[in-house]
């Protein structure tokens, strides 16, 4: 099938992926545009896992403060260098994760950094509840276990829905954004502000 140059810019303004990855992804993918997408993010996704041992020591800290100045949000997200740190793309990823704190209040970056006893204390919530509602002894573990999941995409910034695009998450939208620039980014750490509330 014939990849036209039209369909490789297309796909690479939509990706900020290089001319000849979105040639290939195209080819893959039957020239079928959200299957090339697909495939271009999980190649970033790929190329991401590859890069995990890398050390993050540059970046920014971004602040965003909401209308009125109520709520605000200040992030530490990381990159590799200096010259990323920099770029437009980088500096709006920040500012879209402050963006995000400040808008949905996540506690905790990654599932990963909730306490085993919190996490244990809302299995046992979600199995009493299951109970309450009469739901068959069998099945008590796997709602639960569901609940948990819907808990996590709560509270913790990678696994919540992207408020300006609710088809990706933040992994997803730092995912995109590692594949346009080549380096491992991580969100270092993050505080959220609301006039009047006390900080722990």
């Amino acid at each position: 099938m014939e990849i036209t140059s039209e369909q490789v810019k297309l796909l690479r303004d939509r990706t900020g992926a290089g001319m000849m990855d979105c040639k290939k992804a195209l080819t893959e993918s039957g020239g079928n545009m959200e299957k090339a997408v697909e495939y271009l993010r999980k190649k970033g996704a790929a190329t991401a896992e590859k890069r995990a041992d890398r050390t993050t020591n540059q970046g920014v800290v971004e602040a965003y403060i909401h209308a009125g100045g109520r709520i605000g949000a200040m992030v530490e997200l990381n990159c590799e260098t200096d010259f990323v740190a920099k770029t437009d793309d980088f500096k709006l990823l920040a500012r879209d994760i402050a963006m995000q704190i400040a808008a949905m209040n996540p506690h905790y970056t990654a599932r990963e950094d909730v306490p085993k006893e919190i996490e244990e204390k809302e299995l046992d919530i979600y199995r009493t509840q299951a109970r309450n509602e009469k739901k068959p002894e069998l099945v008590v573990d796997r709602i639960a276990t569901g609940r948990l999941e819907k808990f996590f995409q709560d509270v913790c910034l990678l696994e919540q829905t992207f408020i300006k695009d609710s088809g990706k998450t933040i992994k997803d939208i730092i995912l995109d954004t590692t594949s346009k620039t080549g380096e491992k980014i991580t969100i270092r750490r993050f505080e959220r502000f609301h006039l009047g509330e006390n900080h722990a």
